[in-house]
C-alpha cells in the first residue's frame, strides 16, 4: 500500500526544474492611487475587469465554512466545487456529505474538481457515496502510474480553491475544504503546538457576488474541459448577472507553464506601483529573486512594507527557505512578523488602501510555475479596508522579527536554512 504513494511522492519531487519568467516593470503612474492601479491592469489585461460586485472577506474555518454551507442549502440549480483539498468537512453537526448528497436528491448538479495528490488522503468511501448519489467528478492528475507516466510533469498541480453555487455566488481563497478548518484554537492548554496538523489554522477566503463570478465559472468549466472530464448534467451554469455592489474584481487563473503567469505579473507591477503601504500575508514565504528584489526595492524607497509569515508550517522546510531571506528585507526596513500559535495559510495582499487580493497563490516559485491558481483582485476601499482590519489583526497576534534578533539566530537554525536553500526551487 505505500509503495505507490511512495513513488509518487518521488516523482513530484525529481520532477524537472522550470525557469522562473521575468517580468518587465514600468515607471509609477502619475494618477491617484486606484486609477494608478486600474491602469496597471489595463496594461497587461486586454479586457476590462468586472463591475458592481459585492464581495465579503471571511476568516478561517469560524467565518468560512458557515458562510460556505449557508450558501449550499440554498442550491437549487448547480454547485460547481474544484480543490486542493476534498474532505467531508463539517460545520454544526453536518456534514459536506450530507448537505450535497440532499441537494442531489433535489436534483441539483454537483461537479467536482479534485488534486490527485493533494486530495490523496480523502476518504474513498466518502467519494463512492457522492458518486452512487449522482456527482460528476474529476481528478486532476492522479497519482496511479498509468497516468502519472503520461505526464511532463507530475508537479503541476491543481492548487484552486473554488465552490459556485448556481452560477451566482462564489467562494475564492486559500481555504481548502480540509477539516483542519475545524480544530479549535487552545491557548490555555496548548500555547505552542508542534504539530501542524493539530493547530489551530488561520487563513482567508473572499464570498463574491456579481458579474465575476461568471468569471470563476469560465476557469472551473475550461479545466474540466481540458481535463476530459465527464458529461456534466444540462444547468444553467452561466445565469444574468445584475450589478449588486460597488467593487471592480479581476479574477485570475493562473495555469502551469504559461511564459508569463499573469497573476505573478499583476502582483509584481501592483506591488512596484505602491506609493504607502504594501500589506503582505502568505502561508509560504519562498519568494523568486526577482520577487525578493521587489519588495527589498519597495521598502528601500520608503514604502511601509509589513509581512505576515507562518512560524509553524505543515511543510517545515519552507520556514527555514523563507527566514533564510529575511536579513536582506530587514536591512532595508521590512517589518516582519512572525503569527504565533497557529498555521498562518492565508494568500492575500493590500496595497495603499484601494487595492486586495485574495486567492490560492503563495509568495513562492511553486505557484508561479507549477500550480493551477486562482486569485480575485479587488479595486477599491471598502475591500481594502476590510483586509487591512484582517491584516492588523494578524500583526496583534504575531511576533515581530527584529534585524538584531534575526542577526543573534542560532547555528542551528543557520544551518536549516542553508540546507533549506537546495530545496528551494521546489518549493
Amino acid at each position: 500500500m505505500r509503495l505507490p504513494r511512495l513513488w509518487a511522492a518521488a516523482a513530484l519531487l525529481l520532477a524537472g526544474c522550470v525557469a522562473t519568467p521575468i517580468i518587465v516593470l514600468g515607471p509609477n503612474a502619475p494618477q491617484d492611487d486606484l486609477s494608478a492601479q486600474l491602469a496597471l491592469d489595463a496594461a497587461i489585461n486586454s479586457d476590462p475587469p468586472r463591475t458592481g460586485n459585492r464581495i465579503t472577506l471571511l476568516r478561517d474555518g469560524s467565518e468560512t465554512f458557515p458562510a460556505m454551507f449557508a450558501a449550499l442549502q440554498q442550491a437549487k440549480d448547480s454547485i460547481n466545487l474544484e480543490y486542493y483539498i476534498f474532505q467531508d468537512v463539517h460545520f454544526d453537526g453536518q456534514s459536506i456529505a450530507e448537505l450535497l448528497r440532499r441537494k442531489l436528491r433535489q436534483g441539483v448538479a454537483v461537479n467536482i474538481i479534485r488534486d490527485g495528490y493533494g486530495s490523496r488522503n480523502t476518504d474513498p468511501a466518502f467519494l463512492d457515496r457522492l458518486k452512487q448519489e449522482g456527482a460528476a467528478m474529476l481528478v486532476y492528475h492522479p497519482l496511479d502510474a498509468a497516468a502519472m507516466l503520461k505526464l511532463e510533469n507530475p508537479n503541476d498541480r491543481d492548487h484552486r480553491k473554488i465552490m459556485l453555487i448556481d452560477g451566482r455566488v462564489a467562494f475564492v481563497g486559500g481555504i481548502n475544504l480540509d477539516r483542519v478548518y475545524e480544530n479549535k484554537p487552545d491557548p490555555i492548554h496548548d500555547p505552542a503546538p508542534t504539530s501542524a496538523r493539530q493547530a489551530y489554522w488561520t487563513d482567508t477566503d473572499a464570498r463574491i457576488e456579481g458579474p465575476a463570478v461568471a468569471d470563476l465559472q469560465r476557469l472551473f468549466m475550461d479545466n474540466w474541459q481540458r481535463q476530459q472530464g465527464p458529461a456534466m448534467a444540462a444547468r444553467t451554469y452561466y445565469p444574468p448577472l445584475a450589478a449588486v455592489g460597488t467593487e471592480t474584481v479581476r479574477i485570475i487563473g493562473s495555469a502551469p507553464r504559461q511564459d508569463r503567469p499573469l497573476y505573478y505579473a499583476t502582483l509584481l507591477m501592483a506591488i512596484h506601483a505602491a506609493r504607502h503601504r504594501v500589506s503582505l500575508g502568505t502561508g509560504f514565504f519562498v519568494p523568486t529573486h526577482q520577487q525578493r528584489e521587489e519588495l527589498a526595492a519597495t521598502a528601500r524607497r520608503g514604502i511601509d512594507l509589513r509581512l505576515v509569515l507562518p512560524s509553524l508550517s505543515d511543510v517545515p522546510q519552507t520556514l527555514a527557505a523563507g527566514r533564510a531571506g529575511y536579513g536582506d528585507l530587514l536591512e532595508v526596513g521590512a517589518r516582519i512578523y512572525e503569527i504565533q500559535g497557529m498555521v498562518l495559510h492565508s494568500k492575500f495582499a493590500t496595497i495603499d488602501g484601494v487595492w486586495t487580493t485574495v486567492g490560492s497563490s503563495n509568495l513562492d516559485r511553486r505557484s508561479v510555475v507549477f500550480n493551477n491558481e486562482v486569485d480575485a483582485v479587488v479595486f477599491g476601499r471598502p475591500t481594502a479596508a476590510a483586509a487591512e482590519a484582517l491584516f492588523d489583526r494578524d500583526v496583534a497576534r504575531s511576533k515581530q522579527i527584529t534585524l538584531a534578533a534575526w542577526s543573534q539566530r542560532p547555528f542551528s537554525e543557520r544551518e536549516r536554512e542553508f540546507m533549506a536553500r537546495f530545496w528551494q526551487f521546489l518549493m
